[in-house]
Parts: structure tokens; C-alpha cells; sequence
């Protein structure tokens, strides 16, 4: 069965009335908000928890349009007047470029990282050394981030697995998998590879974001232990670039929902589609651009964010609201008026 049949299927099963909404936040509707940000095939990823705390994965590139992007749909569409949690998953220019500009735009709370090593210092230049934060906070393998909870309502979590290419423990309970023929790849010995991987639990609700981890990395989080688990919803890593994506990794963690944060002519190459699609786990895939690149590499037109290319891109996001029991979420594309409801596991 073709991803574009269980994609329609999902829609007309779940009941879906598409409609041409603004698909505003609700600060006390007791949902996990999830926003994916048009940064042209960077990476910013705003999340508002059911308690109203805000956190603001990545923030694409330095200068007006990025920032400029996620200010104003942090404020107009979020209803947020601060970043209480920034965290900047490595030391790519895609990712962590902004963020001294967005923190000029909107107040940000605590700034997390992993270790800035005296060669990352002299990477990441004084803008974003010195970017007005209230404090800054350096993530290892195994830390949680404490958040608010809502009495009454599912736990909200979120845990980091992985950080500087290094790996939490296995969890008690979790048995060792064969994974002997599993393909690799050249070593990477890039930025990527220092990815923070953070799992964010609502309830029976799951979503892993990994950054840009690249494809021997992934391996670890799922060979010989998944370390992950099952998740409901896998932010695809590196934008969808042939270099990750491990098939491996998908075929353990069995997401129902990808998203990814691919440009027009980034991300969403022939083989991580290929991978995501014939998957037999994933229901829907949703795109923040339509790959103009090898436009036959796409999903069903309604769960793409931006068809236009770059230049003429109107910066249209994805939104995911989780409901208050944490046991559905709905994937919103406001340019296209799509609006899907599933069912957590």
C-alpha cells in the first residue's frame, strides 16, 4: 500500500473537515503544541507544553528571516512572549545561527547545549557566546529538563539519549536486538554526529528529535539496545538527508508521523523517502517544502507546508497539537487547510 493511499485513508477515517485556519495556539487548552518553522531547510522546532512553558528546538540562520520567522510566529500564532527553553542540538550554522538574533527579538530563558569545546568556541563566533540568555545549561547523555506539570494531567517529559556521540545506558527491562547485518557507513566525523537526541513524552504520547544525527550514530541509539523505543512521531533527522536516516533505525522506533524540515532543493533525498515511505509503520508523511530537487520524491500535496520555491516561499509552518490526555494528536498544514487526527500508541 502506497504512503499517499494511508495518508488519504488516515484522513477519511479520522473524519478530517479541512478548513483554512490560522491554527492558533491555546495557552490553557491543556495541549502540547508543536510547531515546525519554515527556515528555508534549517532546523527550528517550537514546542509549547500543556502548562504554557515554551521550547525552541534550533533556530535555523543568522539574520532577519530566520529569527524574524520564529518571532513572529512564536508571538502571533503561539501566543508566547518569551523562550523559556532554547536548545541548540549542535554547532551547525543552520542550527545554532539564529539564536543570538532571536534572542534579541524575544526574551530567552535558559540556553541548552552540549559542551562547548575550545574548537566549537572559535566555530560558533562571540554572537551567539555571548547572546543574552538568563543562564545556560550544558546537556550530557541521561539529563532530563525539568518541566511544569498541570495537576490532572498526563506527565509531561522530556529526555536526552544522546549528546557529543555519546549514549545513555540501556533501560532496565530492554533486551538486546541482532542487528549483525545492519548496513554502515563511513565514519562522520562532522558536527552532526554531536547531535543532542531529546525524547519528549506527553502522556502515551512520543516524538524523537535528533538533529542531525548521521546514520552510524542512529545504529547506536537502536543496535544492539533501542534506546528510544516506540514513538508516535520522528522529526526526520538531518532534513532528510541521504546520510541519515538509517532504515534501521525507522524499522525499530516505528513513528506513525514523520515530519520533515526539508528545503526545496534540501533534504528529502531519493533514499530516506524511499526508506519513510515503504515503512510499514509510518500513516503520513508531511514536508515544510516541496522538493524541487527530484520533484517525484514527494508527499501527497496537502501535507506540504510550501510548494513555491525558495525565493518566492511564504514561510508557512506545520503545527501538531497533542490532545490534553495525551492519547491523540492532530497534524495541522494551515497553507492547505489538511488537518488529520491520530491515535497515540
Amino acid at each position: 500500500m502506497s504512503i499517499a493511499y494511508r495518508c488519504l485513508m488516515s484522513v477519511v477515517l479520522a473524519g478530517v473537515v479541512c478548513y483554512a485556519s490560522p491554527a492558533l495556539a491555546g495557552k490553557d487548552d491543556g495541549r502540547l503544541d508543536v510547531w515546525w518553522v519554515d527556515v528555508e531547510g534549517g532546523a527550528a522546532t517550537l514546542v509549547v507544553t500543556p502548562a504554557g512553558e515554551s521550547i525552541l528546538f534550533d533556530t535555523g540562520l543568522p539574520g532577519e528571516r530566520d529569527p524574524g520567522r520564529i518571532n513572529k510566529l512564536a508571538r502571533e500564532r503561539a501566543g508566547l512572549t518569551r523562550i523559556d527553553h532554547m536548545v541548540i542540538t549542535h554547532f551547525d550554522l543552520d542550527h545554532y545561527g539564529g539564536a543570538a538574533d532571536v534572542a534579541k527579538l524575544i526574551p530567552v530563558g535558559t540556553l541548552y547545549e552540549h559542551e562547548v569545546r575550545p574548537d566549537h568556541r572559535k566555530r560558533v563566533g562571540e554572537a551567539y557566546l555571548n547572546l543574552k540568555c538568563d543562564k545556560r545549561v550544558t546537556l550530557k547523555p541521561g539529563d532530563v529538563i525539568k518541566l511544569k506539570q498541570v495537576d490532572g494531567k498526563p506527565k509531561m517529559s522530556m529526555d536526552i539519549l544522546a549528546a557529543l556521540r555519546e549514549f545513555i545506558k540501556p533501560p532496565k527491562g530492554v533486551k538486546a536486538q541482532p542487528c549483525d547485518d545492519a548496513p554502515k557507513k563511513n565514519p562522520d566525523k562532522s558536527q552532526n554526529g554531536n547531535s543532542i537526541v531529546t525524547l519528549i513524552r506527553y502522556g502515551s504520547f512520543d516524538m524523537l528529535d535528533a538533529g542531525d544525527l548521521t546514520w552510524n550514530l542512529e545504529r547506536r541509539l537502536v543496535c544492539p539496545h533501542n534506546l528510544v523505543g516506540e514513538v508516535d512521531v520522528f522529526q526526520i533527522d538531518h532534513h532528510g538527508l541521504d546520510s541519515s536516516n538509517n532504515p534501521l533505525l525507522i524499522e525499530r522506533i516505528k513513528p506513525h508521523v514523520v515530519v520533515m524540515n526539508n528545503g526545496d532543493r534540501k533534504g528529502c533525498m531519493p533514499n530516506t523517502f524511499i526508506t519513510v515511505t515503504n515503512a510499514r509503520s509510518v500513516k503520513a508523511l508531511y514536508q515544510v517544502h516541496r522538493n524541487l530537487r527530484t520533484p517525484v520524491h514527494n508527499t501527497i500535496a496537502a501535507h506540504i507546508a510550501n510548494i513555491k520555491p525558495k525565493n518566492l516561499c511564504d514561510g508557512h509552518p506545520i503545527k501538531l497539537s497533542v490532545a490534553p490526555d495525551g492519547k491523540s494528536y492532530t497534524v495541522e498544514v494551515p497553507s492547505t487547510g489538511h488537518k488529520a487526527t491520530y491515535t497515540s500508541k
